[in-house]
């Protein structure tokens, strides 16, 4: 009788632990595996991103053509992150980027990191930017925004610079720059 109670419970546990795998693995499979054009790691989108359903992009970037524009990565008809793409010919001030009074570069108490782009992270974006030489523009600046996050959420900025250091230099690499 104990060792058959034994081996249900162990059948019991291998059962749960399958299930929970399965149920990990499909929720990895919903999270991209390009962002914006960009390959990107699920391990470092999962924080910024959970586990959402249906989730698509919406973009009006050309990096062939240099074109500003923004992508957009949606759950539904919700952003959850907001990109725009930006060349021009002479660096921008990150900081007035990010503490202007528009919407399109605004992240929240954003600071300068130790990177090797000019880098800005707050509590609910980055800014980075970085030499660029193309048809448009010597510059590159990529704005990240992440809209579903509270102001007053500071838990999320580590994830947030974690997620541009790589992200960002990966962008830039697909560019095409000279």
């Amino acid at each position: 009788m104990k060792r058959n109670l034994c081996i249900a419970v162990v059948g019991l546990s291998l059962m749960i632990q399958c299930l929970v795998t399965a149920c990990d693995s499909a929720a990895d499979r919903a999270l991209p595996e390009t962002i914006c054009g960009t390959p990107v790691t699920r391990r470092l989108v999962a924080p910024l991103v959970a586990h959402q359903e249906n989730l698509h992009e919406f973009s009006r970037v050309s990096r062939r053509d240099a074109v500003t524009g923004p992508c957009v990565l949606l759950s539904g008809n919700r952003a959850i992150l907001g990109f725009r793409f930006s060349w021009d010919h002479s660096p921008t001030d990150l900081m007035y980027l990010a503490t202007g009074t528009g919407t399109v570069s605004r992240v929240t108490g954003p600071r300068y990191i130790d990177s090797v782009n000019k880098t800005i992270v707050g509590s609910d974006g980055a800014i980075s930017q970085a030499p660029c030489k193309t048809k448009n523009g010597n510059y590159f600046t990529l704005t990240l925004q992440l809209p579903l996050i509270k102001v007053a959420d500071r838990s999320r900025r580590g994830d947030i610079e974690r997620f541009m250091r790589v992200y960002f230099p990966a962008t830039v690499a697909t560019l095409g720059c000279s």
